[in-house]
């Protein structure tokens, strides 16, 4: 028991030499003229922060985010129908399938979906 508490404690202290040996030489420095500037994101630091930004590109994004969720929900069902009975999971797979799609009706009618005002 203590050989393998002395053991561990060897690899933990060879482990935070190896890392700090690497933190010395390696050659990345923390004070390049890009981390220097206040914006890191793209934006000209010159220009002010406080661009208007597009409320119906912030929509769209969500939408994505939301049916990309639902898509990775989707993808096990295939995995699950060797497992269960076919009706019961091609029922809850339409249920599903029905409220993402009234909810894309319901974007399309709130005018979310419309690049055009």
């Amino acid at each position: 028991m203590k050989i393998i508490f002395y053991q561990s404690i060897m690899i933990y202290f060879i482990l935070l030499l190896m890392t700090t040996l690497l933190n010395l030489i390696s050659k990345k420095t923390f004070k390049d003229r890009e981390k220097m500037s206040p914006f890191e994101c793209g934006f000209d630091p010159k220009n002010s922060a406080r661009l208007p930004f597009s409320l119906q590109f912030f929509l769209i994004a969500v939408i994505f985010v939301i049916f990309d969720v639902e898509l990775t929900l989707l993808l096990p069902i295939t995995l699950i129908f060797k497992n269960c009975c076919l009706p019961t999971l091609s029922l809850v797979t339409m249920i599903f399938i029905i409220i993402l799609l009234f909810g894309l009706f319901h974007e399309q009618n709130q005018g979310s979906l419309n690049w055009m005002i």
